[in-house]
């Protein structure tokens, strides 16, 4: 299938590793010019090298915060100014998760609580206030939101509160946007392989006395297709979303962790 996404421009933020980075990787394949946001010069300066390399396509690398609002403006105008406008908006930036146990009641302090929800909360929103006008002016965008699979499970109060303000927001901003021409979408990962999965499995072998396949088998309990969903195929789906065949998916949530067992969502 042709995703009709040759020459469109993308924003990516969180995009110099991880879930992110995966991302930006196959919307170049598909022939996407990029800006990839992140806070790290130096992690953002290789990735944009290394996916450029790759895919002969237009890639620079932009440092941004997304809990700071002058950061956020200057990302957006320096995105237009690099590729000549902004048709997709990925937000992928936010505090890792999934890592370390979350944090108890008694352990969850104001500035732990709000230090979070800003940067992935508020910083999705900041961006998507200052990439909306370029996409309306246009007459075309797509706006997708990556979230987590803590919106539909307890375990993680934090991580719940904020995926399930992100899936808020997503489908307040579709009903807004949506007349404009620009389709809003959140995907929820479960436990994803990326980069730095090799080295918390390790950690936990280590910790347990386990071999690394107990582990990965254990943190995969869950999954009905048995393993987890490597951050390619996360990317896979939103390569999809980011494209105008998605046009009949607008504000709603994508869960895209292999398949949780037992709930029914509808």
């Amino acid at each position: 299938m042709d995703l009709m996404l040759n020459g469109k421009r993308a924003l990516i933020t969180g995009g110099s590793k991880g879930i992110g980075r995966a991302i930006a990787r196959q919307l170049a394949l598909e022939g996407v010019d990029l800006v990839i946001a992140a806070r790290n010069a130096g992690e953002l300066e290789m990735a944009a090298k290394e996916l450029a390399e790759e895919t002969g396509r237009k890639v620079v690398g932009l440092v941004v915060d997304t809990s700071d609002d002058a950061s956020v403006k200057a990302v957006v105008a320096g995105a237009v100014a690099a590729l000549g406008g902004l048709d997709i908006l990925v937000n992928a930036a936010a505090k890792p998760g999934g890592q370390a146990p979350p944090p108890k009641l008694a352990e969850i302090t104001d500035a732990l609580f709000f230090d979070d929800v800003n940067v992935k909360v508020m910083g999705y929103l900041r961006m998507a206030r200052e990439a909306a006008p370029h996409m309306a002016a246009a007459g075309w965008g797509r706006i997708i939101n990556v979230s987590g699979l803590a919106a539909r499970q307890t375990g993680s109060t934090i991580g719940s509160i904020r995926n399930v303000a992100v899936a808020a927001l997503t489908k307040n901003l579709a009903d807004e946007l949506g007349p404009k021409g620009i389709n809003v979408t959140v995907v929820h990962p479960g436990l994803t392989r990326t980069e730095k999965t090799a080295s918390v499995v390790a950690a936990r072998a280590a910790a347990t006395g386990m071999s690394g396949e107990e582990i990965e088998r254990r943190m995969a309990a869950n999954v009905t297709i048995g393993r987890m969903v490597d951050s390619a195929e996360i990317a896979d789906i939103v390569a999809f979303l980011a494209s105008p065949r998605s046009v009949a998916i607008n504000g709603d949530a994508i869960a895209c962790g292999g398949g949780a067992l037992g709930a029914i969502h509808y």
